[in-house]
């Protein structure tokens, strides 16, 4: 019987895991731990400031909170802004022992944002602004979250982590934010850079990024990106995301968040689940099942999440009998 932890890396390198990779509610089971520093860097607080200096308030049902006052309105303060120490020990002795705590399970380590952070830091209009009217300290501030990130992922690699994750919602609901050319000049070479030393340090790289991100994903693959972990899919069309990246990339999603999950009837939800794996998933490996973790925030029935976790167990079952059909 192979370990969680060797059904996710399996399911990463499509190395026929034998059944579907999941990380699904308590009580359905999940071969994934998530462990972060504490207090993370990249901490990003209902309400009150960060460590940064953002000020935060609480959006309403949802458990997110949205930046009201960034840091840094103008570069000139670029020298003064506070820079959270990401070596700082305290961040991390309680992870000492998390190898042993989640034995048998794929450890996943959070980092931090190199686009998301940057539009708390500056404000997100000022962000789009900057790409054209001052790249270099643009840059500047970007090269200093790619450091930190390459110090946390030094650290998640001596605690014996498995895979590096972090969230940059690159897309609107039809485009990018910024156009890809810019993303290419400006961001693309720190993904690169981040991924490349990820994998010298043996861990697998994740990336949380909604919206319509169809027009960086091969430039994401590119850079060395493992897994995509997307919560819409159906924005971009499952048929799309299967004919162009399917078994080049590694899927981690649940049901569309906005649509289906919300929308649909728990028959529709099933069957999503379905289209979704066949579509996105290999018999290699490819897929990994999950579920949204702020329910209330998107608006999801206890209903939906039991018809789809319950869904993805059949599913399972049926990769592990061989009589699942991928497209």
């Amino acid at each position: 019987m192979l370990s969680g932890r060797e059904i996710v890396r399996r399911t990463i390198r499509f190395e026929n895991p034998g059944r579907l990779a999941i990380d699904l509610p308590e009580k359905y089971g999940s071969d994934v731990a998530w462990v972060d520093m504490c207090p993370s860097t990249d901490a990003r607080p209902s309400s009150g400031m960060d460590e940064w200096g953002a000020l935060w308030a609480n959006i309403g049902v949802s458990n997110l909170g949205e930046v009201q006052e960034v840091p840094l309105r103008d570069w000139p303060d670029l020298n003064d802004l506070v820079v959270p120490d990401v070596n700082d020990p305290h961040r991390w002795g309680h992870l000492t022992g998390a190898r042993e705590e989640f034995a048998g399970k794929f450890i996943i380590g959070k980092g931090i944002s190199i686009y998301e952070r940057v539009h708390f830091i500056r404000g997100l209009a000022d962000t789009w602004a900057d790409v054209f009217c001052a790249p270099e300290k643009l840059c500047e501030l970007i090269n200093i979250l790619v450091e930190m990130n390459l110090k946390a992922i030094q650290r998640y690699a001596s605690l014996g982590v498995d895979g590096y994750f972090f969230t940059d919602d690159w897309g609107l609901q039809d485009r990018l934010m910024i156009s890809p050319e810019k993303w290419r000049e400006i961001w693309k070479p720190c993904y690169r850079q981040i991924y490349t030393a990820a994998h010298d340090a043996g861990l697998f790289t994740f990336l949380h990024s909604c919206g319509y991100i169809v027009d960086i994903l091969d430039d994401l693959i590119e850079t060395g990106l493992d897994v995509i972990q997307m919560d819409q899919q159906e924005n971009m069309g499952l048929e799309l995301l299967s004919e162009r990246f399917a078994g080049r990339i590694t899927f981690f999603c649940p049901v569309d968040i906005q649509n289906t999950m919300v929308y649909g009837s728990l028959d529709d939800i099933r069957a999503y689940c379905r289209r979704m794996v066949a579509l996105l998933g290999r018999a290699q490996g490819g897929f990994i099942a999950m579920w949204y973790s702020d329910p209330a925030g998107a608006g999801h029935a206890e209903e939906a999440i039991d018809a789809m976790s319950e869904e993805f167990l059949r599913i399972s079952r049926e990769v592990a009998a061989g009589s699942f059909s991928f497209f």
